[in-house]
């Protein structure tokens, strides 16, 4: 069984033995190339049985482009010769797909090994199906590429990853192609933003007649793996807060579907400002909102789950922490002149959860809130301001509290400290549901 250029298996004979077809000279390349992969693929096996440390060190230091013997040793994955020709061949095969070489060698040196492999040979020696394979990579966002000769050794490892959670039974197939879809589309985000902000940033050239793209390559070979230590510790970080909160539900249903208070903070005459401003001082007006938010939401113990440019959303297990999340938002932003008004809306329920996002009625309810919410105001729903009530954040009325306040000062006792205030609105009709009783929740 052979392989051809294309990475499909042609399931027979060599193609120089079929009758009547004279192998020519690109057949006989392509199946020269295939053995001295397949020799210098042996030669490596044997090598590391012999010094598996000594293998293990010189795959160490191939992958890492600052060391001058790693280099050397680094060996083209088709024709097993050193990384001299494999520069030149990289070069001609860039010409003749149209790949700029200074983008192939960012690729590897971002990825740390060459391309080897077209999607249908990856699959393969992953042990994993084509249609399956397909699936884990448009999962992770990433485009059909044909049977362009375009993936390395660490897509297969990836590919093998998956394939073993589900083998294994620790995923179903439908949930390793979920983790796929959550990572891709939470690390694109991420990627995009760190190239905007650095290329725009650091890439400034020292000297006059350089080009950003000059300064990009070792500038990418310094942050490379201080980033991905950094990200790594995030990670790690994040999933520990987000299993303790978790663990803590009260019941296995609760762990899926819980309780929370969603807060969204909306811009006011966002789309009139787009038509005034100019596009960059647009882009600062909303990066400094999105980091204020931010920063108020985590310092206060929330959980930001989304920025949608003139709006955010958050949440929080504790009503008292969303109330005071909201009401900080918007005194911030009263005293910065160059923000627009903010209108909150937040509302209490049970809410499900799903990579990292949040859905149900309670968010859409929130969203709705926030809709007919006053200007530098917050809106809640009955169940938020029942629950601060039951907290003792909020009395249940204002004669209410005065009268306990009266019966304090009597008994020479200090009155219950009320943090927030709820005062009830008129009822109106919410699209898509129904009537409802805002509270519009101050600080008292």
């Amino acid at each position: 069984m052979t392989v051809d250029d294309s990475g499909s298996d042609t399931g027979g004979p060599a193609s120089d033995g079929e009758p009547g077809r004279t192998p020519g000279p690109v057949a006989e390349t392509a199946a020269a190339r295939v053995d001295r992969a397949e020799a210098h693929a042996r030669v490596e096996e044997e090598e590391e049985e012999q010094d598996p440390v000594d293998a293990q060190d010189r795959g160490i230091r191939a992958a890492d482009p600052t060391d001058r013997r790693g280099r050397a040793e680094l060996q083209d994955g088709r024709t097993g010769r050193p990384a001299a020709d494999s520069v030149d061949s990289e070069s001609v095969e860039s010409v003749e797909s149209g790949d700029d070489p200074l983008a192939l060698r960012l690729e590897q040196l971002i990825l740390g090994a060459e391309r080897r492999y077209t999607p249908f040979q990856a699959a393969r020696s992953a042990g994993v199906s084509m249609e399956l394979a397909s699936r884990f990579w448009r999962a992770m966002g990433f485009a059909d590429i044909g049977q362009a000769k375009a993936l390395t050794e660490a897509d297969v490892l990836a590919l093998r990853r998956l394939a073993g959670l589900v083998e294994a039974g620790l995923l179903s197939e439908a949930m390793a192609v979920q983790v796929a879809r959550s990572t891709g589309q939470t690390t694109a985000r991420l990627a995009e933003w760190q190239i905007d902000s650095f290329l725009e940033g650091l890439t400034e050239p020292p000297e006059p007649g350089m080009t950003r793209t000059e300064v990009t390559y070792p500038l990418i070979e310094l942050l490379l793996p201080e980033l991905e230590e950094f990200i790594v510790y995030v990670w790690r970080r994040q999933l520990a807060a987000a299993t303790g909160r978790v663990v803590q539900a009260a019941d296995d249903e609760e762990m899926v579907d819980r309780r929370l208070a969603v807060g969204f903070a909306d811009l006011v005459g966002f789309t009139r400002l787009t038509r005034r401003m100019e596009e960059e001082e647009l882009g600062e007006l909303v990066e400094a909102f999105e980091t204020t938010a931010a920063d108020l939401v985590a310092a206060h113990g929330g959980r930001l789950v989304k920025t949608l440019g003139d709006e955010v959303l958050y949440a929080a297990d504790d009503a008292g922490v969303a109330a005071e999340i909201a009401l900080r938002l918007i005194e911030t932003m009263a005293n910065d002149e160059t923000m627009p008004e903010l209108r909150v809306g937040i509302a209490f329920g049970t809410v499900t959860t799903r990579m990292g996002d949040v859905f149900g009625t309670t968010v859409n309810l929130a969203s709705r809130l926030t809709s007919i919410a006053p200007k530098d105001a917050v809106l809640v729903d009955g169940a938020f301001a029942e629950e601060l009530t039951r907290t003792g954040d909020a009395p249940a009325s204002e004669a209410e509290a005065a009268e306990e306040a009266a019966a304090a000062e009597k008994e020479g006792e200090e009155p219950p400290a009320y943090r927030f205030a709820l005062q009830p609105m008129w009822q109106r009709a919410v699209r898509g549901l129904g009537v409802v009783e805002p509270w519009l929740m101050s600080r008292r």
